[in-house]
């Protein structure tokens, strides 16, 4: 395959010099296992004391890996990475609320960007968390089959009736739905919520996509079940297939309990069962799959681009997407893009310090996985370099 994922005028042709820099500064502090610890636990204390802070979070992580405050604030980012045919998918990165209240603000939000994808070409996707629309403790408990109370049993209805009506929205205005994953102790309620979901609105294409987290050893005959149960029952089956954001937190719960840990042994493990998933579902994109492959690893993404080379699918597929997130990896989504491949940023939104611990993640992300700083602060220095030579 050819090499194009070095080219750093194209990754960083919508980044002007004083952008190019901020985020070599950024990465810079990012590379830093102690700098991250101190200023992550600084930003913590700071929100929690309510320091006045918001500028200038604002002003560095949050507006290097956020699109806005609102959705309506994204809309400048939105277009203007599609001038270069990168898409994006609007993502309300509030996390860790417990009330209805907040539950159905989160589910006004979603249906709202949904409205917003309907009404343009450059957001084909909408996306959602479960515990964005109901409490961890309830997919929890259902997940292990243990009756709810009566008051529980009312909750989880309401997580029933927000998940369809997500879904419902997405299948009438033809808007394609990600579902995202989390921990492995909550997630088999939430896979059969929303395989009900695919079986109501993936019939005459794939409009629901599960998530699997392909550091899960057990994922890839999981995709492979479902997609046996679509083939058997008349539906489409879609995964966006991610390496996995919960690691530490998995090992260390299967530690403390005393169970065997559902997170493959090695990163090698790990790759091998993302090539293996991705692989399965192009070889099936005939039989009723789709895929919306979310990847920074440049060589898993070579191998998909020889792989639909090999199955005879077009560069831009509409059953196949990249997916990068924003501020991450800009040298394989929009060198992707330049060759006509189908490519989507995840683009976060919302009030800065309800979203900062999404930017908290996406800091210890980059310090945990083996290379990947590096890797952004030696594209960006490579480009500053051929800027100044010109």
């Amino acid at each position: 395959m050819e090499k194009i994922f070095d080219n750093t005028e194209v990754a960083f042709a919508l980044k002007n010099n004083s952008e190019l820099n901020r985020a070599y500064f950024l990465f810079k502090m990012i590379s830093s296992q102690t700098l991250v610890k101190i200023g992550t636990s600084l930003a913590g204390f700071a929100i929690r004391t309510k320091l006045p802070v918001k500028g200038l979070i604002r002003s560095t992580v949050f507006d290097h890996f956020c699109g806005g405050v609102t959705e309506e604030d994204c809309l400048k980012v939105v277009d203007k990475m599609y001038t270069k045919r990168v898409s994006s998918v609007l993502d309300y990165s509030v996390e860790g609320k417990e009330t209805e209240e907040q539950f159905e603000a989160a589910l006004q939000m979603t249906l709202k960007t949904i409205e917003f994808a309907k009404e343009r070409e450059a957001i084909p996707f909408a996306v959602f968390k479960p515990t964005g629309v109901g409490r961890f403790y309830l997919f929890e408990k259902k997940g292990e089959g243990k009756p709810f109370t009566e008051p529980e049993q009312r909750e989880w209805d309401n997580i029933v009736y927000r998940f369809n009506a997500i879904c419902k929205a997405a299948y009438d205005k033809d808007v394609l739905l990600l579902i995202d994953a989390e921990e492995s102790w909550m997630q088999d309620a939430a896979d059969e919520l929303v395989l009900d979901m695919m079986r109501l609105y993936n019939r005459e294409k794939c409009i629901v996509f599960n998530t699997a987290q392909t550091y899960r050893w057990d994922r890839f005959d999981f995709i492979k079940q479902t997609h046996e149960i679509g083939l058997a029952e008349g539906f489409h089956v879609g995964f966006k297939v991610v390496r996995g954001a919960y690691m530490e937190k998995e090992r260390l719960r299967a530690e403390e309990k005393g169970y065997p840990s559902p997170i493959c042994a090695t990163k090698a493990q790990t790759d091998a069962t993302f090539d293996k998933s991705v692989t399965y579902i192009l070889q099936n994109l005939d039989k009723n799959m789709a895929l919306f492959a979310g990847t920074h690893n440049e060589e898993s993404s070579y191998m998909m681009m020889k792989l639909m080379q090999d199955f005879n699918i077009a560069h831009d597929d509409k059953r196949m997407w990249f997916g990068q997130l924003y501020g991450m990896s800009d040298n394989i989504s929009y060198n992707l893009a330049m060759h006509h491949y189908n490519v989507a940023k995840y683009l976060p939104f919302g009030p800065v310090y309800d979203v900062v611990p999404y930017l908290i993640r996406r800091a210890e992300e980059n310090t945990s996985v083996a290379g990947q700083t590096n890797r952004e602060l030696n594209l960006l220095d490579t480009e500053i370099k051929r800027r100044r030579m010109k």
